[in-house]
């Protein structure tokens, strides 16, 4: 019987702890004004005392970045005039292990190698590397090269850029509050359901779409996915930048 209530106090005593570690959704919903989408896959995150790019491309402006993460070698994401503009010699990029090649015309010494399933930490930011690649079009992101999607998390809250992917069973491992998915039917999701069950898949609060608009996929495509998931998970459609 003391093993018992001994259970039971310690239940209590860490319940408050895994409920307090869910940010609501308010609090979701004001992190993401602080999220911008400048085409194709590229997000800018920026919090009170750091600027983080994920696969920035065409970049006009000049700007420093404190960390940079790129999801594979394709140009529309490893860019390296837009990295120019944004890196410092304080800047931190991190990439897949299979771009070390690619990233010799980056002029940038601190670059930190992933492959899917590992982790580094930036201070207080934590980055996990996923899981990217195609089933059916597998020509385009073969699992072989350990292409990447990130969960960033920051202040508590776990951001998931999934790269140039399809729908992989990876995806119902890991979980994210707001996932930044890719809607191009080409090169990335099969469909626009398809991007709507990976939402669900990693169990999001919120997702936003991303990877249409310029080479494949459209602004209609963005409705459509933002229908699917209604009363299910908030879809936040974000201005081009």
């Amino acid at each position: 019987m003391k093993k018992v209530w001994i259970l039971v106090a310690g239940f209590f005593l860490i319940f408050p702890l895994l409920t307090a570690a869910q940010p609501g959704t308010q609090e979701l919903l004001e992190f993401c004004k602080n999220i911008s989408w400048f085409g194709q896959s590229t997000i800018r995150i920026k919090t009170d005392s750091l600027t983080i790019y994920l696969d920035p491309y065409r970049i006009q402006q000049v700007e420093a970045a404190d960390i940079i993460l790129i999801t594979h070698d394709h140009r529309d994401h490893l860019d390296p005039p837009s990295i120019a503009k944004l890196a410092t010699d304080k800047t931190i990029i991190i990439m897949p292990g299979s771009c070390r090649e690619s990233s010799q015309e980056i002029k940038v010494k601190n670059i930190r190698y992933l492959d899917p399933g590992e982790m580094t930490n930036i201070g207080k930011i934590a980055v996990k590397a996923v899981p990217a690649y195609n089933i059916k079009k597998a020509k385009f992101h073969p699992k072989s090269k350990n292409y990447l999607g990130y969960v960033v998390t920051i202040g508590g809250i776990r951001v998931y850029h999934a790269g140039d992917t399809e729908r992989i069973p990876e995806m119902k491992e890991f979980q994210c509050d707001i996932a930044c998915l890719p809607l191009g039917q080409n090169y990335t999701m099969n469909s626009v359901p398809e991007a709507a069950d990976a939402a669900l898949d990693v169990k999001a609060r919120i997702a936003i779409p991303i990877h249409y608009g310029l080479a494949e996929g459209s602004d209609e495509d963005a409705f459509k996915f933002q229908e699917l998931l209604k009363d299910k998970v908030k879809v936040l459609i974000l201005p081009l930048n």
